[in-house]
């Protein structure tokens, strides 16, 4: 598993690579589209936390050696499913996808794909891939600590960031109900 971890993390590395392209060719865009950016202040939170994710694997499962569990192939999958669940989101949002927070005044919000079903799929595949890997591999530490600091970002930073753009910018309210979680699920817009 030694020499796997590090074909993990160059795999992960270039798909995070072109993801960063991907939303930055995406920014311009919005951009172009009048769009306005929110939560700069805590995106290098949000990069620290990923730099994080790769650093304690690469230390903890590359450097040290650490010993997957028996039962691996269930976080592994959890995380291949993840992956999948990415690719829905990615493809759904199309060109608003992105790394950072873009919102363009005006525009509709995306209620397709898994944005029928939940608020934020994509944190939610963040939340999963920042567990399940570290612990397939083993890496224990990283697992807790990653998936810790990403929760506190995600719900005391991040997605409050992102629900005030989206609502100050968009009827995001009137697209989204207060909460989605299951197909066919209707509930009022009334917070």
């Amino acid at each position: 598993m030694m020499t796997g971890i590090w074909w993990i993390l160059v795999i992960l590395g270039l798909q995070r690579g072109v993801e960063c392209w991907i939303a930055h060719r995406h920014s311009i865009w919005a951009q172009s589209q009048g769009g306005v950016e929110a939560g700069r202040e805590h995106y290098p939170l949000l990069v620290g936390v990923h730099l994080l994710f790769f650093a304690g694997l690469a230390l903890e499962a590359g450097v040290y050696g650490t010993v997957p569990p028996f039962w691996w192939p269930l976080p592994l999958a959890l995380f291949l499913l993840a992956q999948a669940l990415r690719i829905w989101c990615l493809s759904s949002l199309g060109s608003y996808w992105n790394t950072r927070i873009w919102v363009i005044p005006g525009h509709r919000p995306v209620i397709r794909g898994p944005y029928r079903y939940l608020r934020h799929p994509n944190y939610a595949v963040v939340v999963t891939e920042l567990l399940t890997l570290p612990v397939a591999c083993g890496a224990w530490i990283t697992a807790a600590v990653v998936s810790v600091l990403n929760l506190w970002v995600l719900l005391r930073v991040r997605i409050p960031a992102e629900e005030a753009a989206l609502t100050a910018y968009t009827d995001y309210r009137k697209a989204m109900p207060c909460r989605r979680w299951l197909p066919g699920h209707k509930e009022s817009t009334e917070n």
